[in-house]
């Protein structure tokens, strides 16, 4: 996938920072991260399983539309070039779409409790696309299925509680063997996981960007923030791929 092998320095460096973010996706869950799991898992036993349903309903048919939208939009996946290169331009897109996420995220701020309900989309969309653009620096072509499937798991290696991290960190670092596993119709994936890890881990993020006078900063921080952290992670996750 590497056009070059000739930044070898770099290259080192990048490995053992890799290997840094390897352990802490592999680290158990800690006492607080279990008992935080346990408390969003009782507040989502109170809900009602038809609210439940339609977020999931909601969640699954947002970023499916902007699954197979993107493609119209994003570049082609980018050959013969060094990783060096690659990351430069990586870094470079994660730039854009951070600042492009904290605007966003203080627009709909500044408007208070009904704006924020607009965050969820625009906010999920941004993160998206952002996505699409770094599989295609690495150089992967996201009309393959397989490859949106990478992209949705590391959406959710990102959001998710520690105890998920874990199962989806094994799933990423074993790829070929999930690929063999994967069910023939995207339909099929575990919306429902994805939809209550999601929330659960941007519920208390976000919850203070509906207060009237904070909420614009709030957003603009938490927004910048989470764009950086996914980002970050999609780096290490393609790094995973690229390196080997």
């Amino acid at each position: 996938m590497i056009g070059s092998r000739q930044h070898s320095d770099y290259e080192r460096v990048i490995v053992h920072e890799l290997k840094r973010w390897q352990a802490k996706m592999q680290v158990p869950p800690s006492r607080l991260n279990r008992l935080s799991r346990a408390t969003q898992q009782r507040i989502n036993r109170f809900i009602p399983e038809r609210i439940h349903q339609a977020i999931t309903v909601t969640i699954k048919s947002m970023i499916k539309g902007i699954l197979f939208g993107a493609s119209y939009t994003t570049r082609k996946p980018v050959q013969d070039v060094s990783l060096e290169e690659r990351e430069h331009k990586v870094r470079r897109r994660i730039g854009i779409y951070r600042k492009m996420a904290a605007a966003e995220g203080g627009v709909t701020g500044a408007g208070g409790f009904l704006m924020s309900f607009a965050d969820f989309p625009a906010f999920l969309g941004i993160k998206m696309k952002m996505l699409y653009e770094i599989a295609a620096l690495y150089g992967y072509d996201l009309d393959d299925y397989r490859e949106r499937v990478y992209l949705l798991k590391i959406f959710q290696l990102a959001f998710s509680s520690q105890a998920q991290r874990n199962l989806v960190y094994g799933e990423l670092s074993n790829w070929e063997k999930t690929c063999r596993e994967l069910p023939e119709d995207l339909n099929e994936f575990d919306w429902r996981t994805f939809q209550l890890e999601y929330r659960d881990y941007l519920d208390l993020a976000k919850l203070a960007q509906m207060i009237p006078g904070i909420g614009a900063i709030v957003g603009i921080t938490v927004n910048y923030r989470l764009t950086s952290h996914l980002g970050k992670t999609a780096m290490n996750a393609y790094r995973m791929r690229v390196l080997e």
